[in-house]
């Protein structure tokens, strides 16, 4: 078995990249971070899962990230979740499991909530639900809030490289997709992985989504030592627990 690669032609010219294998139903999807790709540790974890298991498994990355065309300070959470419904629509059939890393697992959710019928079960990493309007806009500064009212755009600082644009658009687009506290219409059994030394998502955000979610079937699994990408191979594994659980 190997990996087709392709891209998805959006409305507006874009291109999507995209990884696939074919294999076993449920399709596992793996939904990306914010400013992350689909070569990961985490995602190319899940294609030598995927490829050893005979499991079908698609990746991609959204509009402005990794392979995909796009300039990263335009995307918004509007476009990424069309992204994502794209890929599904367009790449998939069947049942499907996504797996939603940090943003990915906001997406998830929006994604999950208009394609219930097709969702088998979801495993989020550290699930950054609202993270626009609940985690990034309280940590701005008085000249950050002041170069967005000026500019329209804050370059944020990153322990994780050079500082990246955030956007009004962004912060504004990001609102109108609000999950919680919830109700949040997902009856699919949901599997939540948390870093409790995250310095990105706090443990109890996460927390607020598991309980915000309308499914019974939530497992919550606090990592005491975790950080917020869950990339050890002790992480790893427990991530294919999951998947194993689930798919």
């Amino acid at each position: 078995m190997s990996q087709e690669t392709g891209f998805l032609a959006r409305p507006d010219g874009a291109r999507i990249a995209w990884r696939r294998v074919a294999g076993a139903q449920p399709t596992v999807v793996w939904l990306g971070g914010f400013r992350s790709d689909m070569t990961g540790t985490k995602a190319e974890a899940l294609a030598d899962w995927a490829l050893a298991r005979g499991q079908a498994y698609l990746r991609f990355d959204y509009f402005g990230h990794g392979e995909s065309d796009g300039d990263f300070a335009e995307g918004t959470i509007t476009r990424w979740r069309e992204d994502a419904l794209a890929v599904l629509d367009e790449l998939t059939t069947g049942p499907l499991v996504l797996v939603g890393s940090s943003m990915g697992g906001w997406i998830a959710c929006l994604t999950a909530a208009v394609r219930a019928e097709r969702i088998r079960a979801l495993v989020l990493i550290a699930p950054a639900p609202d993270f626009t309007e609940k985690l990034m806009a309280p940590g701005i500064d008085a000249a950050g809030r002041e170069a967005l009212a000026r500019d329209g755009v804050w370059m944020r600082p990153s322990e994780y490289g050079d500082p990246y644009p955030i956007t009004a658009a962004l912060l504004e687009d990001g609102a109108r997709w609000s999950i919680l506290p919830g109700p949040v219409p997902i009856t699919a059994p949901v599997r939540i992985l948390q870093g409790g030394a995250d310095p990105d998502v706090p443990w109890r955000h996460a927390l607020e989504l598991a309980q915000a979610l309308n499914s019974d079937d939530v497992v919550f699994t606090l990592i005491k030592d975790g950080d917020h990408r869950l990339s050890r191979p002790q992480d790893i594994a427990r991530l294919l627990a999951a998947l194993d659980e689930v798919a």
